[in-house]
């Protein structure tokens, strides 16, 4: 998961013909304009940025570090673009599921995982209807803990079927 967002700062650098050594200067240009950039890239350069407030990776630390908060809250604000072959909004749906499975202390364990489950389906290009996105909302609802994980991979076992 964490690939997708790293192949993409690849070309960015690449397009910038930028070094290593330029990376810090250019997370923080691009964390100061993410509307500007894919949202690959924005979080790509919040990795390479540190939290002044709680010193992990920007925008990954605790709920409630203000400074992360923010810059999770920024994330949101880049360029968010369907890729070519796949249903309009699969591109949204992939960003929100990387951001809950990259910062998942602000979620629920259910919301973790149908979200870590169902991004291989996603980056595959398929995008589950409002339906189906119910049924395993359902499944999660109803299920014990150890029969989620099972359940939900059975849906999405359908969806790819369907």
């Amino acid at each position: 998961m964490d690939g997708i967002v790293e192949e993409e700062w690849s070309a960015f650098l690449r397009d910038w013909d930028a070094g290593g050594d330029q990376e810090v200067a250019l997370a923080e240009m691009v964390t100061a304009e993410p509307d500007r950039h894919d949202w690959r890239v924005v979080d790509a350069a919040l990795d390479r940025l540190v939290c002044s407030a709680c010193g992990d990776r920007l925008s990954r630390g605790p709920v409630g570090c203000s400074a992360c908060d923010l810059a999770h809250g920024f994330r949101y604000a880049a360029i968010e673009t369907d890729r070519p072959g796949v249903p309009p909004g699969n591109e949204h749906a992939v960003r929100v599921n990387v951001s809950v499975v990259r910062r998942p202390q602000g979620n629920s364990e259910n919301e973790v995982l149908v979200r870590r489950l169902v991004l291989p389906v996603l980056l595959v290009g398929l995008l589950p209807t409002t339906e189906e996105a119910q049924r395993v909302s359902a499944l999660i609802k109803r299920s014990s803990p150890a029969q989620k994980p099972v359940l939900i991979e059975q849906a999405i076992e359908e969806m790819l079927r369907g």
